[in-house]
Formats: C-alpha cells, structure tokens, sequence
C-alpha cells in the first residue's frame, strides 16, 4: 500500500474525512496537492479500504465485518468454499465488498453477522435455498449468528477445509451428516461427534441467500 494511503486510513479512523476538504485533509497529513489526495482517497475507495457515506456524512473503514453504508449492507467477501468434497482451503484473506440492499436479504438489523462466500464446484445444483441451487462461481451469504438446525445448508470448516452442505444431526447415533444434493453421485459426511475436535470441525453459519456471479 502507498505510504499516502496508509496516512489517509490512519487519519479516518480518527477523524470524519467528509467534515474536511481535500486540501485540509493534505495539510493534516503533509500531501501539498489536494489532487494527490483526491487519488489515493480514489484507490481506497475501489479497494474497498474506505467509504465516505454522504448522506450520513461519516467515514467508514474497513475492519473485515459488514457495515452499512449510504444505506446499503456491505458485506465482505471471505474467501472460497467448495459444495463438493472438503478440498478447498479455507481462506481468511478479505477478497472485497460486495453491496446489498437490505431488502434483497429481508433483513433491517445490523448487518455484523453476515459475511459471503464464493462457491466452488458443482455439487449443490440440486439445493435447493429460497427456490434457488447453489452453482459453480455463485456467491453464497452466510449468518454467523445462527444456529443451525436439521436441513439448514452451512458452512463448516473440517481441518482447514471449508465446504458447503445440507447439515443433519442424529442425536441418537451422535452423528453429523453433511449432505451433497447434486446430479453427481457425492457420499456424504458422516462425522462423529467424539471425533469433531480432532477433526477441527466447526460451523461457521447458516446460508441464508444464494447470490448469482
């Protein structure tokens, strides 16, 4: 990152930028031009870093949580998942923002719990999430705050592995079964709960909205 983006970010998350001119913003950071600042505010903008929310008239900095601004959910995009197989690594590294109006999710609380996926592969083309399968490339949203429930489709992490499937637990068996509904023929994993530390099993929400690229 440019030394200058770096002090404009600095200076956001102290001060309100859109309370201040470009060249009041310059004489703060020691930038002379304020066309300097005007680009690098630019490139924090496309990179998703920064939001100036003019109606609101506030700054918002990225911190790797949903926020909203100018009205609108943005949501950040958390890495892959695989709807097959456990073969995608699971990733930590934000990949952007996507931006969604709260309508399109029926939701008027705060966004906070809610984060997105890309999906990979083909093995969710039967699912069917609000009249909706998931397909290779879609984008997926996730609650966090949810707890799932038998039939809900989640997001679980198996040793590192993030994976998209229909979750079903047998209480009496002490099983969990994550399912595949696909044309392929996938099996299904089948996990015991004794097993699940050792596996490093963990759900990390509930899909609530399948999004198409």
């Amino acid at each position: 990152m440019h030394d200058n983006q770096r002090k404009i970010l600095d200076l956001a998350k102290k001060k309100n930028l859109n309370s201040m001119t470009y060249r009041e913003i310059g004489k703060e950071l020691n930038i002379k031009n304020p066309q300097t600042v005007i680009y690098h505010i630019d490139k924090l903008r496309d990179k998703g870093l920064i939001y100036l929310d003019s109606k609101k008239d506030t700054t918002k900095v990225s911190s790797g949580e949903a926020f909203v601004i100018d009205e609108l959910f943005n949501l950040p995009i958390l890495g892959l998942a695989n709807c097959g197989q456990a073969l995608q690594i699971a990733q930590q590294d934000i990949l952007g923002y996507m931006k969604i109006s709260p309508k399109v999710l029926n939701r008027k609380r705060d966004p906070k719990d809610l984060f997105i996926v890309k999906a990979v592969g083909k093995s969710l083309n039967k699912a069917n999430i609000n009249g909706k399968s998931v397909k290779d490339g879609d984008y997926v949203v996730i609650d966090n705050g949810l707890q799932p429930r038998n039939g809900d489709y989640v997001l679980s992490i198996i040793d590192g592995l993030a994976n998209i499937k229909r979750f079903y637990e047998d209480r009496d068996s002490n099983e969990i079964r994550l399912v595949s509904e696909s044309s392929l023929k996938i099996p299904p994993i089948v996990l015991h709960k004794e097993d699940l530390d050792s596996l490093g099993y963990t759900i990390n929400g509930v899909v609530t909205k399948v999004i198409r690229a």
